[in-house]
């Protein structure tokens, strides 16, 4: 691809463009003081290597005292070996060793254009090179014969010239001729201005894989994703006989379901060219579901762009700093790109324990807590507060609340008397709770899980029992059953669902437990870590954060973990705010400030 150079903005100028010409700047200093005695008067021509330069310029171009001829094209280039040697560690390597060009008078220089081997040697002679749109073959020449400063010079003019009519062109030739610092200021204006780069014609050029790995990048600098979309229909588009057969590819790599929804609606649904292809269906139906159930729909299409000021965050609620110890108010938001936490709106009711916290869409709700309590709180993410919601149907706490199929459902828990068989499910849209069908046990303190459409309720017990009962609920047939009980009995659980399996922190173990819902068994990994008992445990980018908990003693941890559960690596990643156990810890989407909150 042959490189762009930027032109001046005004192309109707009569007026030939401007060329500067780069220089290498010499070291000029000289030592000040030049005697070491009375006796030594010590004398440096400054001049004089340029001098010497000059002679011998003039007696190339005579042909005096030359020992070699270059032979390029179908020109040839009488020369002095020794001025070649002295420029370019090629021409050292050729000359000062026993290579047969050596011994010979006619060196032939193969695939070398005689206008580019003019300027290398007038360079050689002059220490000057007039760089313009020669750069590319100057460059590549440079690089040939080991003309370091040469190469550097034409880098510096090539990184003046890119523009975003260019900047693609520019990173695929530095990449071939392993130019990293030209590599990544290209690398780096594609990624900032990668709304402006799309519209020429580099990359409608470019071959798909190529494409796809840009716009897969979670780096690239957008303001909409619907500039993703349209720059994959312009690439389309620019060759259809051979393009309109990857279209449904190209697409699986935007990020559909963050497109405002009157766009999508308006255009995608609307475009002939989506519509008739089956095998963007798929992608369609995950967008129709995103937009109602928010963040309940997770893949790699709803992680949001670092440049649009959202990001995945894991937030910390309440919780207590020991066993029987105080019950804080606090809701910190943890950022795992950045590693930074900043505090969101504190708890309203903050007194109350052990209750029941689940993301919702992308806020956060909140129910029980006390004995009797029925008040429900749901945090607004995009508003920073709090607001009351229409209460339980039956006071509750040591309960277990999640979000499945657009509804938020509650889970057992203890009323002061008795553990609980009690279900409810919340509708947002009439701002409702109502009782669906009972456990077959009742159980507080359990774990609590969502999996292929079906919720799992793990364990649980009270402060003398512990059970290993797995229930599975169908919400289409509003039954429940049981499943393979849990190895060992367990209370105080903490779940999360991961790649279709659920995995679940046993409290009183240095273990996690995975349940594979589809073959209907167990499995356990050993984690060198403290006891996570009442710990929080979220998934946010494809990793398991686990927080907080306690270990053999009443204190609460302030570690954050991250488990990979593809590697079974256990990391600490993190320190959180304040030691917490009992808490809250769920995943929502959040806006930075150059975010857009509407």
């Amino acid at each position: 691809m042959p490189l762009r150079l930027r032109r001046p903005s005004s192309q109707m100028s009569v007026n030939p463009p401007v060329v500067k010409t780069l220089t290498m700047e010499a070291d000029q200093s000289s030592d000040t003081d030049n005697t070491q005695s009375s006796d030594v008067y010590e004398f440096e021509n400054t001049k004089h290597p340029m001098e010497v330069l000059l002679c011998f310029n003039q007696l190339r171009e005579r042909g005096l005292f030359t020992d070699v001829i270059l032979s390029a094209g179908n020109r040839e280039f009488p020369c002095h070996r020794a001025v070649l040697v002295a420029g370019s560690k090629y021409f050292r390597a050729m000359f000062c060793n026993d290579h047969k060009e050596s011994r010979e008078m006619l060196v032939q220089i193969n695939g070398m254009q005689p206008h580019i081997m003019d300027l290398l040697l007038v360079y050689l002679y002059t220490s000057k090179a007039a760089i313009a749109d020669n750069v590319q073959l100057l460059l590549e020449a440079a690089n040939l014969f080991q003309i370091l400063p040469l190469g550097e010079a034409c880098t510096r003019f090539l990184e003046a010239q890119l523009d975003p009519c260019n900047c693609i062109g520019m990173r695929e030739f530095a990449e071939a001729h392993a130019l990293s610092a030209l590599f990544s200021t290209a690398s780096e204006m594609i990624m900032e201005k990668f709304a402006d780069v799309v519209v020429h014609e580099e990359f409608l050029e470019l071959p798909k894989s190529r494409v796809i790995d840009y716009i897969s990048d979670d780096d690239i600098k957008v303001t909409r994703e619907e500039i993703v979309y349209e720059a994959v229909k312009r690439w389309v588009g620019h060759d259809v006989v051979t393009r309109s057969g990857d279209f449904a590819e190209m697409l699986s790599n935007v990020r559909l379901p963050l497109i405002h929804p009157s766009y999508f609606v308006n255009t995608i649904e609307c475009d002939e060219q989506v519509l008739s292809n089956p095998a963007c269906q798929s992608i369609l139906q995950e967008t129709r579901k995103y937009h109602i159930l928010g963040n309940e729909i997770n893949s790699e299409r709803t992680r949001p762009r670092r440049s649009t000021g959202c990001s995945a965050a894991v937030v910390i609620v309440g919780g207590c700093d020991r066993v029987g110890g105080y019950n804080m108010p606090y809701v910190e938001a943890f950022d795992p790109v950045t590693g930074q936490w900043s505090s969101l709106a504190k708890l309203p009711a903050f007194t109350k324990s052990e209750y029941a916290v689940a993301s919702f869409k992308n806020s956060i709700i909140v129910s029980g807590g006390r004995i009797h309590s029925r008040d429900v709180w749901l945090y607004q993410s995009h508003l920073d507060n709090w607001v009351k919601i229409a209460p339980l149907c039956k006071g509750r706490w040591r309960h277990r609340m999640i979000t499945m199929g657009g509804h938020v459902y509650c889970v057992g828990g203890y009323d002061g008397k008795n553990r609980l068989r009690s279900v409810e499910r919340y509708d947002s849209f009439s701002n409702t709770w109502i009782e669906v069908a009972p456990l077959l046990h009742p159980v507080s303190s359990c774990g609590l899980a969502t999996c292929h459409g079906k919720l799992y309720v793990i364990g649980g017990g009270d402060d003398d029992t512990s059970f290993n009962k797995l229930h599975c609920y169908n919400p289409e047939t509003d039954r429940w059953s049981l499943r393979s009980p849990m190895p060992s009995l367990h209370k105080n659980l903490s779940a999360a669902t991961i790649n279709g399996k659920i995995y679940i922190i046993a409290g009183n173990e240095k273990s996690i437990h995975n349940y594979d819902p589809l073959t209907d068994d167990w499995s356990t990994d050993s984690v060198m870590v403290d006891r996570l008992e009442s710990c929080g445990m979220t998934v946010c980018g494809g990793k398991l954060y686990i927080t907080g908990g306690r270990g053999d003693g009443p204190d609460a941890s302030d570690v954050v973990y991250g488990y990979d559960v593809t590697s079974g690596d256990m990391n600490h990643v993190s320190t959180m705010p304040r030691p917490s156990c009992f808490h809250g810890c769920v995943t929502i989407h959040r806006f930075g400030p150059t975010g857009d909150k509407a």
